[in-house]
């Protein structure tokens, strides 16, 4: 992922869950369960995704954002 899409990610991500190693992380898994975040701890990620990607996620595409590999899709996707 040479385009800096999971380096935005891992950015974002050390606002929610500072201790989070995206080298260890099962890139396929559910985020929320790999990294034990709770419901408040992923609008935040979203709001930090929203604000370093600039990219509008509105809350039905939340449910392609269940991974890494979901959020890194998604961001490429809806990148301008």
């Amino acid at each position: 992922m040479s385009d800096g899409t999971l380096d935005l990610l891992a950015a974002a991500l050390r606002r929610v869950a500072p201790e989070v190693d995206l080298e260890v992380v099962d890139h396929g898994a559910d985020l929320l369960d790999e990294l034990d975040l709770d419901s408040m701890d992923f609008l935040t990620l979203v709001e930090e995704l929203h604000q370093r990607a600039g990219v509008e996620i509105p809350e039905e595409d939340y449910a392609h954002l269940d991974s890494v590999n979901g959020i890194v899709e998604y961001l490429r996707n809806h990148s301008t």
